[in-house]
């Protein structure tokens, strides 16, 4: 049976590849779940990427991964790492591993962007590695 990592994704990020490639590259969600998808393959894995823009969605499926028996979930919760103590309290609800993962390095950029409520309750966080973050989250996955 084949161990799937839920790669969840918030706000904007259905706009990668398009939205401040100077920061988040020229890589579309697309392209990162292809890479993830083969990646995953060769390490016995399955992914079931998604995106939404609403933080009730993010909740709901950090539930739904735990309820499906998950391996993990890495999470890229855009914008809501700094404003979702409901985000924060459904990685602490569950009992698998969450990775926070990030295109940029957020320390590296505005003030406001310094607190992650995601990363206080996540196991760990994987970010500034561009679309390569995912892949290094899912080796840390595939390492636990």
């Amino acid at each position: 049976m084949t161990q799937v990592i839920y790669v969840l994704n918030g706000p904007n990020l259905n706009l990668l590849g398009l939205r401040e490639p100077d920061i988040y590259g020229h890589d579309t969600l697309d392209d990162i779940a292809g890479r993830l998808e083969d990646r995953a393959q060769e390490l016995g894995l399955e992914i079931d990427m998604r995106q939404s823009n609403h933080e009730g969605h993010l909740v709901d499926w950090l539930h739904e991964a735990q309820a499906e028996g998950a391996r993990a979930v890495l999470l890229n919760a855009g914008a809501f790492t700094h404003t979702s103590v409901a985000l924060h309290d459904a990685i602490k609800a569950i009992r698998i591993p969450v990775i926070e993962v990030h295109l940029s390095n957020p320390h590296r950029r505005e003030e406001f962007r310094h607190k992650s409520y995601v990363g206080m309750a996540a196991l760990g966080t994987i970010a500034g590695f561009g679309a390569n973050s995912y892949l290094l989250a899912l080796e840390a996955v595939a390492q636990l």
